[in-house]
């Protein structure tokens, strides 16, 4: 499945794309995900070589729990990339039929102990948190196939694939953590520009190589 064309398909497809690219992969000031970190400095740690084995513990229980009510687990975000300097959060992500079929997944994930956030505002996907007191970690549960499933795939295969853009995003992560250290949505917004070109590089490479996902990460 190719990625979504997003430069050069008119003003109302660019600024459709944008809209699901931000819900996707830019946390907007007012989501639960920064309101409940408001009040934690945001620090970019070097990149941990345990970052893949905390996903991997994760996916193997979430394999077990969820069963064929999903169509895979990958590990998504900054984490997910070797050698790239990131907040120490393991983003994963959970692809299913359909985000309206919650029975097929609420209950097995609350069960591991993991925390709905029913109040999440962004409509593309269903989003939970780390059990109380456990490592952070943010779990996104989007529909198989749409946009804000496929973005954080292209998001980190294009990283995986560009060392030069993944050290471009390193430092400019550090320059707005170092300026907005205590302001969480500055921070977010800060980066934004830089992020959104990437968007736009990530999408060229995508048409350019017919990028499909590759197989679940776990």
């Amino acid at each position: 499945m190719r990625a979504a064309a997003i430069p050069g398909e008119g003003p109302e497809v660019l600024g459709l794309a944008r809209e699901a690219a931000v819900q996707a992969h830019i946390t907007v000031a007012a989501s639960p995900a920064t309101l409940l970190c408001m009040g934690e400095p945001v620090e970019i740690m070097p990149y941990d070589p345990a970052w893949p084995a905390m996903f991997a513990k994760w996916g193997t229980c979430l394999r077990v729990a969820l069963g064929d009510a999903m169509a895979r687990i990958d590990h998504i975000g900054s984490t997910s990339v070797s050698g790239l300097a990131a907040k120490p959060v393991i983003d994963i992500q959970i692809s299913v039929a359909s985000l309206e079929a919650t029975d097929a997944f609420l209950r097995p994930l609350t069960e591991m102990g993991l925390v709905y956030r029913a109040d999440n505002p962004e409509r593309t996907k269903r989003y939970f948190r780390e059990p109380p007191g456990e490592r952070r970690t943010h779990v996104h549960v989007r529909q198989m196939g749409s946009f804000s499933q496929q973005f954080p795939l292209l998001f980190r295969d294009y990283l995986r694939c560009h060392t030069a853009a993944a050290n471009e995003y390193a430092a400019t992560k550090k320059h707005c953590a170092a300026e907005f250290r205590d302001d969480r949505p500055g921070y977010i917004r800060a980066k934004d520009a830089f992020v959104w070109d990437i968007i736009r590089r990530a999408d060229a490479w995508a048409q350019h190589t017919g990028w499909a996902p590759g197989a679940s990460d776990a």
